[in-house]
């Protein structure tokens, strides 16, 4: 089927070839009636009997290789001809015989040149894609490598504490989870989505704090009711501390105090790959029931900003590592998308090629067909 996006389909081209053809019936008549006979036995235009002209021997032979030079050179403008002047010169100026084969021929042409041309676009698109993310890749793993120290850092007061999740019945859970606004990134934001799937499977009654609109609208289509918490922005630049801040304020704030709270991101590796994990926020009776607590002097009054301050410190590394693999794996897509880009391209210039060779083709034989045809 043509494509509906281009305005010359197959249907349209034999329409105003048919068109054109009833609004030009001299291309049809060739009135021989018109024209005085002079074979044996006809009437001139004198109504007395004339002899039929003939050409002498010598002449026909003089003339013959012109003719044949001037068929072999009219093959040769054919040839050269592009393909508009070659419609041009079929619907102008040579008898209305194109039949909807070749009509749709040259439909399909047209149609592979608007393919070629959006393909190309897109190309230039990817590749500049790729060349941007390659531009903040350094940057983001940089920022990556600062908050992972940072949050690496803060977590080793725990594990000196040895602080555990609290396990029991009528425990209230919050999943964190990080993703962004941005997508064209392969499967970075479906991987989290899937992740917190499964853990929603085991604890259906947790609660969601979604960063991000791409695993926003994912978890929305079927986990809607566990949404309490979204924030949208993420993923325009480099994540600083501020904004992990803020999201802890705002967490912090909700009615429902949670005893368990687990921070979902990707782990990123290599620039090539990257992995769906979690980490855990300890709440204030973890902290203070740990093994170790009291080897740490903490007032009572200054637990609850230790609590939201380690939260904050897990949220930054969270958000800059998923940062990193989210730019990682945009210049992956774009360069696989530059890529097939290219293969179509190729793809399409041999497809154009064939095509407009057989419709050349077919336009010679006609040419030819012709001449044979007067020659007879």
């Amino acid at each position: 089927m043509p494509d509906k996006s281009y305005p010359f389909t197959q249907k349209t081209a034999v329409k105003h070839h048919h068109s054109a053809v009833a609004h030009l019936p001299h291309l049809h008549l060739h009135r021989h009636d018109a024209v005085p006979s002079c074979a044996p036995g006809s009437q001139g235009w004198h109504g007395r009997r004339r002899r039929p002209v003939r050409c002498p021997p010598r002449l026909a032979a003089f003339l013959a290789p012109a003719a044949a030079g001037a068929i072999a050179i009219a093959i040769a403008i054919a040839i050269e001809l592009s393909l508009v002047s070659i419609a041009d010169h079929i619907c102008g100026y040579r008898p209305a015989t194109l039949t909807a084969t070749n009509a749709a021929g040259y439909a399909t042409l047209r149609e592979i040149e608007g393919r070629l041309k959006s393909i190309r676009n897109i190309e230039k698109i990817t590749k500049t894609m790729k060349v941007v993310a390659s531009t903040k890749l350094n940057r983001a793993t940089k920022a990556m490598a600062e908050s992972r120290r940072y949050g690496q850092a803060s977590n080793a007061v725990f594990e000196s504490a040895e602080t555990k999740t609290l396990e029991g019945d009528g425990k209230r859970s919050l999943i964190i989870v990080c993703s962004s606004d941005k997508g064209l990134c392969g499967g970075v934001h479906s991987g989290l989505s899937r992740k917190v799937r499964g853990m929603l499977a085991q604890t259906p009654e947790t609660d969601l704090a979604v960063i991000g609109e791409k695993c926003k609208a994912q978890l929305g289509r079927n986990n809607a009711k566990n949404m309490v918490l979204s924030f949208s922005g993420a993923g325009k630049d480099v994540p600083t501390f501020v904004d992990s801040l803020t999201i802890a304020d705002q967490i912090a704030m909700l009615p429902t105090k949670y005893d368990s709270i687990k921070i979902v991101y990707n782990k990123f590796i290599n620039a090539g790959s990257y992995e769906a994990t979690d980490i855990e926020a300890y709440s204030e009776e973890a902290i203070t029931q740990s093994a170790n607590f009291s080897a740490f002097e903490i007032e009572d009054e200054a637990l609850p900003n230790l609590r939201e301050y380690a939260l904050a410190n897990s949220l930054f590394w969270a958000l800059a590592e998923g940062h990193a693999c989210e730019i990682s794996a945009r210049q992956n897509a774009m360069d696989n998308a530059s890529k097939n880009a290219g293969d179509m391209i190729n793809k399409f210039q041999i497809l154009y090629n064939r095509t407009r060779q057989a419709v050349i083709t077919g336009e010679l034989v006609e040419i030819i067909t012709g001449a044979a045809a007067s020659e007879g």
